[in-house]
Order: structure tokens, then sequence, then C-alpha cells
């Protein structure tokens, strides 16, 4: 509270008459007479002008408030110091209960627009009120209830608009490298056809013979039948150019430097070039080379750019995977699809700490058939832990197999069961009883919600499976059980 607050009075047993008015305007009290308003005795009327506090978030609550006149706004401070307007609150409404039964720091900030008129109770004036005005608790825990399910709501639609946020920037991070390599491949293809082009024409002024001409055509199949460039370790493809270069420099050829590694790629060496070394002379020979480096050069980057072309594709289809997996009607989902889904969402954050994934995927698990949604969530929750958990260089392995498992009533019964593994410092043990708690987090500030395991493991029982896990410094598993057929 602010120092201008102005305390008017307690209200005491004797409640003077217009206030009586407004507070038979307070939607939880307006069922009382006015005899049974006496449970406010211990009230206090606050007035408050404009800008003033009436709620400091992250203290503690020590106060239950009914506004009698004039608006609130609601209010929360964000991790970047900025402060974001949630909500105005009007006249007639009571606020503070949730604090107060579940002692927790308030989580907003509530200062006055314009001038307020407030009642104020304390604690114990607050619990004697829940106590001796049964129509009023039953109001006030009505209100708490659909208010707490806002803030969950709330909360839980943040917890997703974060996910999004950082699968969104692994999308673009995925997308940007195979774009640019396309967008380089078809600028190199752009010249590569003007010089083509150059050359032809030429050529075209040129009578040539039937031996330039077969061999022409030998080593244009040769090049076009190479479907992608040759492997070769470092050593043998340096050795490889470097040879290719000094036979080109000493037959006069223009750019040698250049024109060896393409044609190397492409599995040309000295020997085919031979015959184009005796059929060509002086400078024919190197506008010769020169073609056949420009068109073995555009098949490759037609290659380059059908690959990444298909990394968009492939990511595409990954993310429409993962946005409708579980949404509509009753659906069969593949559990190794939709996890291979988020790893290549997840990719970037792999590569970006050097992670070692290991993949152990059964082949023959059952398809899910299920109403339920979510599935890829608890994947993008686990593993995006894991990742976080793991040192730079870390390793992290998931797993899938089938398991007969024994119910309660002794019978067998299918689990689809997915491990995720990671060698990072593992769970405190102080903190494993909580860990699957709405907003607990052992991560710091600003890095997580505390929501992530939450959220997977009301997922897991809405499929009707368990969530299990085992920590110790350097080996941490989750492993989850989904039951095999219908969900």
């Amino acid at each position: 509270m602010s120092e201008s607050e102005e305390i008017i009075n307690r209200i005491g047993t004797n409640i003077d008459p217009a206030l009586l008015e407004k507070l038979h305007l307070v939607p939880i009290l307006a069922s009382l007479k006015n005899d049974q308003l006496v449970c406010l005795e211990d009230a206090e009327e606050i007035r408050l002008t404009d800008g003033e506090f009436v709620v400091q978030q992250g203290e503690i609550q020590h106060y239950f408030w009914i506004l009698l006149e004039g608006d609130l706004r609601i209010s929360q401070m964000m991790l970047d110091g900025n402060e974001m307007a949630l909500h105005v609150l009007n006249a007639g409404s009571a606020f503070g209960e949730i604090s107060l039964l579940a002692n927790i720091p308030n989580s907003v900030q509530m200062r006055s627009l314009g001038n307020t008129h407030l009642l104020r109770l304390e604690e114990d004036g607050f619990w004697k009120l829940m106590t001796v005005c049964p129509e009023v608790r039953k109001a006030i825990l009505g209100n708490m209830a659909m208010r707490l399910q806002k803030v969950q709501s709330v909360a839980v639609h943040q917890e997703k608009m974060a996910s999004l946020g950082t699968l969104a920037a692994g999308l673009m991070h995925e997308l940007n490298n195979p774009g640019a390599a396309a967008r380089r491949a078809a600028a190199q293809l752009r010249e590569n056809l003007l010089r083509l082009h150059a050359l032809s024409s030429k050529f075209s002024q040129i009578e040539l013979s039937r031996g330039q001409k077969e061999c022409m055509r030998d080593l244009q199949e040769q090049a076009l039948a190479m479907k992608e460039p040759l492997r070769m370790n470092s050593l043998e493809q340096s050795d490889a150019e470097e040879k290719l270069t000094e036979w080109m420099e000493t037959a006069n050829v223009e750019n040698a430097w250049k024109l060896a590694p393409t044609l190397v790629s492409a599995g040309i060496d000295i020997t085919e070039l031979e015959c184009a070394r005796n059929e060509f002379p002086g400078e024919i020979f190197s506008d010769a080379l020169s073609w056949l480096e420009a068109l073995v050069s555009s098949m490759q980057l037609v290659g380059t750019i059908e690959e990444s072309i298909g990394r968009v594709g492939d990511l595409v289809h990954a993310v429409k995977s993962y946005a409708y997996e579980g949404k509509g009607q009753r659906q069969t989902l593949n559990v190794n699809d939709s996890i291979h889904a988020t790893l290549v969402i997840l990719g970037h954050k792999f590569r970006e700490k050097e992670i070692v994934l290991e993949k152990d995927f059964a082949q023959d698990l059952p398809l899910l058939n299920t109403e339920v949604s979510g599935l890829n969530q608890i994947w993008t929750n686990l593993l995006d832990n894991a990742i976080d958990a793991v040192s730079p260089k870390g390793r992290i392995k998931i797993r899938t197999w089938l398991e007969s498992i024994n119910g309660s009533g002794g019978n067998s019964r299918p689990y689809i069961c997915i491990s995720v593994t990671d060698n990072g410092s593992g769970i405190p043990i102080t903190c494993q009883k909580e860990i699957f708690d709405p907003f607990y987090t052992t991560k710091q500030m600003g890095v997580g919600t505390g929501l992530g395991l939450g959220i997977v493991h009301r997922i897991v029982e809405q499929f009707g499976g368990r969530i299990l896990f085992s920590s110790q410094p350097g080996n941490t598993e989750f492993v989850v059980r989904l039951p095999s057929g219908n969900a």
C-alpha cells in the first residue's frame, strides 16, 4: 500500500446506510441481510488515488479485498522488465482469497485507476468471515475455483506459446540452411549456364572433327552418369586434385586449380582427359575442359537444389505431423514417426551443443488408435529438458519397445514404451518428489516455467499410461508407457 492511502474507519457493528447500499451490490454479499453483514465488522474502508498499488507482484498477500467503487488495473512484470496489462477489475469484485488460502506470493500487481473505494480484511478477519458467513464462504470458494481455472488456462496457454516460439525459432533455423544452400546453388547454376552458352557459341564457329565430337560425347556421358560426387577422404581428394591441376597446367589450361576439384569429384582423371588433349589443340583444349567442368558443376548444383528442397519438404512434413497430431477425430498414430518429427524440429539444438543422439526404435510397434491429443508435446518436453541438462558434446538416447505388463487383475496387456536417457547432472533427490507438480522447476529464473513435466504427466494419464523416472548424476531416464490399442 502507498503512504497516501486513507483508512476511513473500521466498519464495526453499525454500518453506515450508504455503505450498506454499496455492499449489497457486491455479488458475494448480495444474498446477505443487513444483520448478517456484521461478519464484516473487522473490515477497514480504504480510499486510494490514481496509480496507487493495492497488490505488489511477488509479495505475500495479507489481506482480502472488496472493491466498492472505481476500477483496478491488473498487470504483470515480465522477465524483460516490461509491464504487460492483463485485465481491469470493476466495482463489486472481491480478490486476494487465492493467496491467503494457498499461501503463495501474488502473481500479478494491481493499481487503482482513478479514485477507488475498497474494503480490506486482515487474515484473521478473513478467516472469521469464512467461518461465520457460510453463504459468503461458498461464494468466495466458487470465485476462487473459477479464478484458479482461468489462471491455469492462461499458464498453459503461455507454456504453449513459449513452446511454439521455441519451435518456430528452431524451424526458421532449420529452414535457413537448405534455403541458403539452394540460393547459392541457383546463383552458381546461373553463372554456369551463361558460361556454357558462351562456350557453345564459340564451338559453333569451329568445324569439329568426328574424333572431337566422340571425345566430348564420351566425357559428357560420363559426367551425366554420375549421380552424386565421389566420396573420398581428404588426403585422397587433395592428392588427386593436385595431380590433375599439375597435368592441366602443363597443357596451358586456364584456371586449372579451379577446374580440378569439380572434375575429380566426378571421377574424371588424366586417363579420361587424354583423348581431349589429343583431339583439341592449344586454346580449344582449355575451352573444352571449361565446358566439361561447367556441365559437371551444373549437374552437382541441381543435386544440391534437389537435396535442399527435399530437406525443406521433410521439415514441412514434420511440422504438419507435429501440429495436427491428435486433433479432431479419432486417428491412428505411429509413435516412432511422432518422435522423429520432434527430433527434426529440435535438430538445431542437438547440433548447437554437439550432442550425440542415439536412436533405438523398435520396428514392430503397433499403431496407437486414439482421440487424445498432445503426444508430440511429451517428446518435446522430455527431449528439451534432456538437451538443457547435458553439457556440450553430451549424450542423449531415445528408445522404443513393446512390453507386456500385468494389470491389477492379473491380466497382461501390451504397452508401447519410450525412454529418454541423458548423461547430464541429474535431478537432485530433494526435488524428485515435486518434479511433476505444476509450476515447479529446477531451471534458472526465466529459463523454465515449471509447466513442462506437469503437462507431460497430464497427457500421459489421458492416454491411460504412466510416466516413471530415475535420476542420478550422469544418468537420468524418463520412461513413458502407453497402452497399445484404443485410447
